[in-house]
């Protein structure tokens, strides 16, 4: 889940090398916290957090597949 959220944060923002996942691990749910660089901000979150979403949704099922629960957060 992680690689995913970190691939597309990458693909999206103009300084990869700034993103940031890290996965905090429950029984039966996750918790991924995304940082990048304040400048991509933006580009991650998208118009009315159109992009954000979109990003949860996909792990979401990603994550229902493994029966697991996902919760992205996007950090400054």
């Amino acid at each position: 889940m992680k690689e995913l959220v970190e691939f597309i944060a990458r693909s999206l923002v103009d300084s990869p090398d700034d993103v940031e996942v890290t996965e905090v691990e429950g029984e039966r749910s996750m918790i991924i916290e995304l940082r990048v660089a304040p400048d991509d901000m933006g580009k991650v979150i998208g118009k009315q957090g159109k992009i954000a979403k979109a990003i949860r949704t996909v792990t979401k099922a990603a994550a229902a597949k493994e029966g697991k629960r996902v919760v992205v957060e996007i950090l400054k």
